[in-house]
């Protein structure tokens, strides 16, 4: 089944699990809780393993079996889990994916089930990524920002100012940088757009993109006004027109432009915050690279939309208290660092975010720490419908535009003409 298939409307998914096979509650002895993690990276999957390890060797009673998943395909094995009632307890996702699952009664409401202690760590608007109707259905732990991930001999051989966390680079400087690094053969900056639609939206905050707009009545409608055009104008023009971004890597995902970045023919990549691991582990030897924050919208504004890795708890479990004292001990603050440092992201919580560890100028670490409070929910957060407006709308024409097929008119009325039918489905 397609991702973008689910759920029309919240009946439909209360009438499926209703339909589910109920879970029972064991008869005396020990609990077992099933947690499926989708840690992948060595690093983040010992971390997730140790402290059920520790867990298990503190609450006998209470023990958490690891099951192991996948991103790919995530939404649709859950899905499925869900309607034959053999979800996991404890479900690690991502908040943009969390929307029909929760609106749909697939998920647990949290609310009165964390302790004060877990919802005080993480800032409000942070909770905001995972609520939904009102219920908080995901406990958000780890996030992370967009930044340029930069060639230092290119950069000082260019002689371009370095932009930090507090003097980033307006979206014209980031412009006029790409076209001085564009020289010899390299171009200024590589675009990965395989997937153009989170990296569009999520920039477009900082020159005040909304795209999604929820009236009084509660019901989301798509506009695309200037301040969304901003940023993928600059896009735009950087692969057409300035020629100082490479149009071969349209088709790519940011794993695909490392082979290029590390032979020079890019100076800069941007891209999430993770892909430090990748480039660390696989940089050649006295390759040197550094961390730039994205650039900045009017007056210096660096806000981006995340949406964070989450914790939640089935709606069908039997053992939602014990789901939520193991989440409360997994995200302790020391442990929320052991797993932002496994996975190469950031905590959200507060205290977590204040650790040394996560303060070094190493691998810029430093620089995305320093983004933390400029981090906001993502635009389309909590849009039912958003995953076909962005599977059967958004994809095609942000790469026909980016691509140069289209112009910004055509893409705008398909975005929000063709936009607004998809949602209007999802809003009846």
């Amino acid at each position: 089944m397609r991702r973008r298939t689910l759920l029309a409307a919240s009946a439909t998914g209360a009438l499926l699990s209703g339909c589910a096979p109920e879970r029972r509650r064991a008869t005396g002895g020990r609990i077992t809780l099933r947690f499926q993690s989708l840690a992948w990276q060595q690093e983040s999957v010992a971390a997730n393993k140790q402290l059920v390890g520790e867990w298990n060797a503190a609450h006998p009673d209470i023990r958490v079996e690891y099951v192991q998943g996948s991103w790919d395909g995530v939404h649709d094995q859950l899905l499925t889990s869900f309607e034959g009632g053999e979800a996991p307890d404890i479900i690690h996702d991502a908040t943009d994916d969390l929307a029909d699952f929760a609106y749909g009664g697939y998920l647990a409401d949290l609310t009165g089930l964390l302790p004060r202690r877990l919802k005080d760590e993480i800032p409000p608007r942070t909770w905001q990524t995972a609520t939904f109707g009102g219920g908080v259905h995901g406990v958000p732990f780890l996030q992370e920002p967009r930044v340029l991930i930069a060639n230092r001999a290119l950069l000082e051989r260019a002689r371009v100012r370095i932009p930090t966390a507090e003097r980033p680079w307006s979206w014209a400087e980031f412009e006029d940088a790409a076209e001085e690094l564009t020289r010899d053969g390299a171009y200024g900056v590589a675009w990965p757009l395989k997937e153009p639609v989170s990296a569009t939206l999520n920039l477009s905050l900082s020159t005040g993109g909304k795209v999604f707009h929820r009236g009084t009545d509660g019901k989301v409608t798509v506009r695309f006004d200037a301040a969304d055009q901003r940023v993928p104008r600059v896009i735009h023009d950087q692969l057409g027109g300035d020629r100082t971004a490479a149009r071969t890597t349209l088709g790519m995902g940011g794993s695909d432009t490392l082979p290029g970045f590390f032979g020079g023919k890019y100076a800069m990549v941007p891209l999430g915050f993770s892909y430090r691991q990748q480039i660390a582990q696989q940089a050649p030897k006295g390759f040197a690279w550094t961390v730039l924050p994205s650039p900045a919208g009017p007056g210096g504004d660096q806000r981006q939309g995340v949406s964070p890795q989450t914790l939640s708890i089935a709606a069908d479990s039997p053992y939602q208290r014990e789901a939520a004292r193991f989440i409360d001990f997994f995200l302790r603050p020391l442990h929320m660092v052991r797993l932002a440092r496994g996975d190469w992201m950031l905590p959200t919580g507060r205290t977590a975010l204040r650790d040394p560890a996560l303060h070094t100028r190493r691998h810029g670490w430093a620089t995305g720490t320093a983004l933390a409070g400029q981090l906001r929910p993502a635009p389309a957060q909590t849009v039912r419908g958003y995953p076909e407006w962005k599977d059967k709308v958004a994809t095609p024409a942000l790469q026909e535009y980016y691509s140069g097929a289209i112009g910004m008119g055509e893409l705008r009325e398909r975005l929000v003409d063709d936009g607004n039918l998809v949602l209007a489905r999802y809003q009846r």
